[in-house]
């Protein structure tokens, strides 16, 4: 019988919380420690995950000199999607808040993405995503954000001004004009969706399977900042 072993746990700057790495028989789990929220991710089932680069980058992939960001680390597989669908010449910046999340993924568990940090498109940011966009201008084709469980699921209320009006505008500042905003959620908002309008992109709900035509249902919101209009 499969049982969860913990094997590391790993402290959350200014949170005072930690997430913990567990192996369950073949697969990799990561839960908060607390129990509040319980599994956050596991390694069988990131259909979503991956459908979270997938969508944006299919649209930017054939631009030269490509710039994305992507919002939590996570175990990589956003990171590897979209990695997958662009470029040579593409730069990949991804921000993770807890160092634990890196190392993890530069070992055991980040083989199971194909060790995506490895890759020399790859920019690692040891950082809160929040500060990477309040210091960008301009700078990205595409942005993916996998915080926490999404604007309603909160599970860290740390992460709510991100999906704020606020800071929905310094997403749409640190996009070029024509740029793409992808957000995942583990469930629907329909006051997201109308925070996304306000803050000046052309909006799209897709529901995708957490893995291939089964499992559970997220949602993935893909913004197009409009060229002429709206915040930044």
């Amino acid at each position: 019988m499969k049982r969860f072993v913990l094997l590391d746990t790993a402290p959350i700057p200014n949170d005072g919380g930690a997430l913990c790495l567990f192996e369950y028989g073949e697969d990799f789990v990561v839960k908060l420690q607390s129990g509040k929220g319980g599994q956050l991710m596991n390694t069988r089932m990131h259909g979503s995950e991956d459908a979270l680069a997938e969508i944006p980058c299919k649209r930017i992939a054939s631009r030269q000199n490509v710039r994305v960001l992507i919002g939590g680390l996570g175990m990589g597989f956003t990171l590897a999607a979209a990695l997958k669908q662009l470029r040579d010449d593409a730069t990949v910046s991804v921000a993770e808040l807890v160092p634990g999340v890196i190392e993890w993924n530069r070992g055991a568990l980040g083989e199971r993405a194909g060790l995506p940090l490895n890759d020399n498109r790859t920019k690692l940011i040891n950082d809160d995503v929040v500060n990477v966009l309040k210091a960008s201008a301009t700078s990205f084709d595409a942005i993916m954000l996998d915080i926490d469980n999404g604007p309603e699921g909160l599970t860290h209320q740390h992460n709510t001004w991100l999906y704020s009006a606020g800071g929905l505008a310094a997403c749409s500042r640190a996009l070029r004009p024509g740029g793409l905003l992808a957000v995942w959620s583990a469930s629907m908002d329909r006051q997201f969706s109308t925070r996304l309008v306000q803050a000046g992109f052309s909006t799209e709900q897709v529901q995708v399977y957490a893995h291939g035509n089964r499992g559970a249902r997220h949602t993935i919101w893909i913004g197009t900042k409009k060229s002429s209009s709206g915040p930044g």
